[in-house]
C-alpha cells in the first residue's frame, strides 16, 4: 500500500506523547518492561531516558521527534509489513521512520529477541 500525501502529513503532526503510552501497553501486555522499550527507541534514535521523557514533556510531534533523532545507521535494515505498509517503499523519510519504530515496537511485544531487533549487518 502507498502512502498519500494526507497520511504522511497526519503521521507527521501527530504527537510522540499521545502514542508513547500505547507502545507502553502494548509491549507490557506481552511480557515486555517499559526499560526494553526504551533500550529500543534508544537504538532507533539516540535518545536516552532523559531526553525521551523531555520530548514527552515537551508534546513534539513524530516530525520534530524524527529530526532531532540521530538515527541508527542499521535502521534500513528493518523490512517487513507493518499496518498493512511495506516499510522499504515507503519514500516519505518521517512515516518511515515512524513506521520502523511501529516494527520494532511490534517485534518487541511479539517476543522476538532483543539481539534479533537492534539490527546488525
Amino acid at each position: 500500500m502507498k502512502t498519500t500525501p494526507e497520511h504522511n502529513e497526519r503521521v507527521a503532526k501527530m504527537k510522540f506523547a499521545s502514542v508513547y503510552p500505547h507502545y507502553i501497553s502494548k509491549v507490557e501486555k506481552k511480557g515486555r518492561t517499559k526499560e526494553e522499550l526504551h533500550q529500543v527507541i534508544e537504538w532507533l534514535t539516540g535518545f536516552d531516558d532523559k531526553k525521551l521523557e523531555e520530548l514527552i514533556e515537551e508534546q513534539v510531534t513524530f516530525e520534530t521527534f524524527f529530526n532531532k533523532a540521530k538515527l541508527n545507521p542499521n535502521a534500513p535494515l528493518i523490512k517487513g509489513v507493518i499496518c498493512g505498509y511495506r516499510i522499504e517503499e515507503i519514500e516519505n523519510p518521517i512515516t518511515k521512520q515512524t513506521k520502523y519504530l511501529d516494527k520494532l515496537v511490534d517485534e518487541l511485544a511479539r517476543g522476538r529477541k532483543m539481539e534479533k531487533i537492534l539490527r546488525t549487518p
